[in-house]
């Protein structure tokens, strides 16, 4: 009996998702689904949200917060190398990544932040450096201005890379993601994996270097009617109310601090960096050269120099 042909239209992209599984599972961050992922179960016991959580490596620990529209993916070229020294964390950010993206309104950066108090006590991690990049690390901020409450003693680290700290103009994109009609008919109607990319193409510096992978794994969770409503109420909340009277905090941040910018940041513009830096009193600012606005991803050889010069690994001097 004769075999009827294959249909291979849908080989590229299982071919992409897979590489994707692969590229995850060989930097120790491996994906997984609802039922067997690593999952943290965190918030009120009525509304639970479960965080998806991965570790690699020993020491003291690193717990690293991804920016808006990506994820733990984000790591995949500097976890393995951190990892040979620390107790390195990753967590996707609710209505991120694999992380759950419930149908509410609690996407603000202080919604998150309150998630990863839960998540530092959950795990009961002590020495805890916390390294957050662009939306992460303005997650990071209202951690730290927490370290004198809940997490005393927890945090002896920062390591910021292009975050959000002031109020500032935002790219366009954000502002469409503002206007409810619009919001609704852009992620909605648009393919997720071309908004990805517009995105990103604003984010580097040198496109050539953004990986099909990269894209796909950001455009994945964005397929579903929960993904989009999470980036849409995450992209609203990204700049809080009150940023004025929370930057105005800053000063008392007395924790060791690394500040790495791009040289080339057409999201979060390098004046911010320089403002923070002269903010924080017991901070380092680096540039990282050749680089728009994902160090970690477009220059991660220099990226991770920088990061385990700062905290003094052996070897990185």
């Amino acid at each position: 009996m004769r075999r009827p042909p294959m249909d291979l239209r849908g080989l590229p992209t299982t071919l992409a998702l897979a590489a994707i599984a692969l590229a995850l599972s060989a930097c120790g961050l491996t994906a997984g689904d609802a039922s067997d992922g690593p999952y943290a179960r965190l918030g009120p016991p009525d509304a639970p949200v479960r965080l998806y959580v991965t570790e690699q490596g020993k020491g003291s620990p690193l717990l690293l917060i991804h920016g808006f529209g990506t994820n733990i993916f984000t790591w995949r070229r500097v976890a393995p190398e951190l990892a040979r020294d620390h107790r390195v964390i990753a967590v996707d950010l609710k209505g991120f990544g694999q992380s759950d993206k419930p149908f509410d309104e609690r996407y603000a950066p202080a919604d998150q932040a309150e998630l990863l108090v839960q998540l530092i006590e959950d795990r009961d991690l002590h020495d805890v450096t916390l390294v957050g990049h662009s939306f992460g690390g303005g997650v990071a901020l209202l951690l730290a201005l927490q370290a004198d409450e809940r997490l005393k003693g927890r945090i002896s680290k920062l390591v910021l890379l292009d975050t959000i700290a002031y109020p500032q103009n935002v790219p366009v994109f954000f502002k469409l993601l503002s206007v409810p009609v619009m919001s609704q008919l852009g992620v909605r109607v648009a393919p997720s994996s071309w908004q990805i990319e517009v995105a990103l193409k604003i984010a580097y510096f040198d496109d050539s270097k953004i990986d099909p992978q990269e894209v796909e794994a950001y455009a994945l969770p964005m397929q579903s009617a929960a993904g989009k409503h999470a980036i849409i109420y995450s992209a609203r909340q990204i700049m809080p109310d009150d940023l004025e009277q929370i930057s105005a905090r800053y000063n008392s941040i007395t924790l060791p601090t690394l500040i790495l910018w791009c040289d080339h940041d057409r999201i979060v513009p390098l004046d911010i960096g320089l403002k923070l830096r002269r903010a924080m009193p017991n901070s380092t600012f680096r540039i990282v050269s050749d680089c728009g606005h994902m160090p970690q991803e477009e220059q991660p050889e220099a990226t991770l120099r920088l990061i385990r010069g700062f905290l003094g690994d052996p070897g990185s001097g």
